[in-house]
């Protein structure tokens, strides 16, 4: 059978490989000049490519699709794809958080291995190619339009990725094929990405703090709360924690969001409260901002005290038990305001596409029109950070790849 794959990201490369090792006659079709594009940008410029964990808690760090997503990962796990990159000669190593990364940190090297495997399976690939159109006959995948030419195909793999960072080439063209061929679509939304907050932060830009908590409440109800790494920015925050708490709201309305920062988790409020007496106390002549250095950076001590109401060239000596007090709700419980999500070009994957209810998770053949398969990110799929998103591309392609039949349509053999 001819099979076309449109797109040769991470699904794509991975769909065409498992077709053509299934006896198919593959011709990848990539609009940019070389392959893997956005993969170059993964695990900035690492390539965090999957997560070793086994599939149950894999599953568990799916944000949307997770009952959809059950069977492709059991089928495909992260270790498959590991032992498959490395039999195929690239090695790799695995870090903090069960993060799989090439040994050489070259995210180059992942593509290259993806694109060595599909040439030794037969892959045609044409670069610099545009399809500008899926044509269907009688509900049946048909044909692929390009600029100028029509090329038919028994079946095609629609791997063209979500909007995210649309300079690799990622634009939302595999979602119009699907809008155009009858599929619903789940309207996109950034995921894994900053966020704009309320107010002027341009005092802590780059001030990054470790091991704080961040907490995300709803109608008073709270829906987040984790430990980690987040970094204030020109616009508001960001960080490992922000990019997590993102993939849970974009499709919330934010007015209704509010985001508490704990900088001193490790510490009770009674806990912090004895530490501040004690600081104030010993060092009484200086002024608030100084003292409170020894428990925030400089520009950031100053913000949490002004939120506190103390002006932070106010004598520790002066500061008052009610001030005192309210620096400890504000060191345990930072008011945050989101406005709103950082844009696509920010963003580390895309919320939203193509309806699952729509796909047969066995194969991810579209259950309206024959022989047209779809995977990636141009699925209603996505996931956490670390890897997890990168695997599902590669357990989506393996089962668009694979379930491809050796006797569908066939009038083009």
């Amino acid at each position: 059978m001819k099979v076309a794959v449109i797109g040769g990201g991470a699904s794509g490369l991975v769909a065409a490989y498992f077709a053509a090792k299934n006896g198919h006659r593959v011709t990848l079709f990539e609009k940019n000049e070389k392959l893997g594009k956005k993969l170059y940008l993964t695990g900035k410029g690492r390539c965090n490519l999957t997560n070793d964990c086994p599939p149950d808690e894999f599953l568990q760090n799916v944000v949307r699709g997770e009952k959809f997503l059950r069977g492709a990962i059991y089928r495909f796990p992260p270790q498959a794809m590991m032992e498959l990159l490395e039999e195929h000669g690239l090695p790799l190593k695995t870090e903090r958080g069960k993060r799989v990364f090439p040994a050489s940190d070259h995210a180059s090297d992942v593509t290259k291995t993806l694109e060595k495997m599909c040439k030794s399976v037969g892959v045609t690939v044409k670069l610099n190619t545009e399809v500008l159109k899926i044509g269907v006959l009688h509900s049946t995948m048909s044909d692929i339009v390009l600029k100028n030419e029509t090329i038919s195909f028994d079946a095609a793999v629609v791997a063209t990725g979500g909007l995210s960072y649309p300079s690799t080439g990622s634009t939302g063209d595999g979602m119009k094929f699907a809008a155009e061929l009858g599929h619903t679509l789940t309207p996109c939304v950034p995921s894994l990405v900053g966020l704009e907050l309320q107010g002027d932060f341009s005092a802590v830009q780059g001030v990054t703090v470790k091991n704080a908590v961040l907490r995300a409440k709803r109608s008073k109800k709270e829906i987040f709360s984790r430990l980690g790494e987040v970094l204030f920015t020109h616009y508001g925050l960001s960080g490992p924690l922000v990019l997590s708490l993102s993939a849970l709201i974009n499709r919330l309305p934010l007015d209704e969001i509010e985001l508490f920062l704990d900088f001193k988790p490790a510490l009770s409020e009674g806990q912090l409260s004895e530490r501040l007496v004690r600081e104030f106390s010993s060092r009484s002549r200086e002024q608030g901002k100084s003292v409170m250095r020894s428990l925030l950076p400089a520009s950031l001590a100053q913000m949490v005290l002004r939120e506190a109401g103390i002006l932070p060239e106010k004598q520790a000596a002066a500061v008052t038990k009610e001030e005192r007090l309210r620096l400890v709700s504000a060191l345990k419980a930072f008011p945050l305001r989101p406005v709103s999500l950082r844009g696509f070009d920010e963003a580390v994957v895309t919320s939203g596409g193509v309806s699952l209810s729509e796909i047969d998770p066995r194969t991810m053949e579209s259950k309206l029109v024959k022989g047209l398969y779809f995977c990636g990110e141009t699925l209603d799929l996505d996931a956490f950070t670390g890897g997890f998103n990168l695997q599902i591309a590669f357990a989506t392609g393996f089962a668009a790849g694979s379930g491809i039949p050796a006797n569908e349509c066939g009038q083009n053999r």
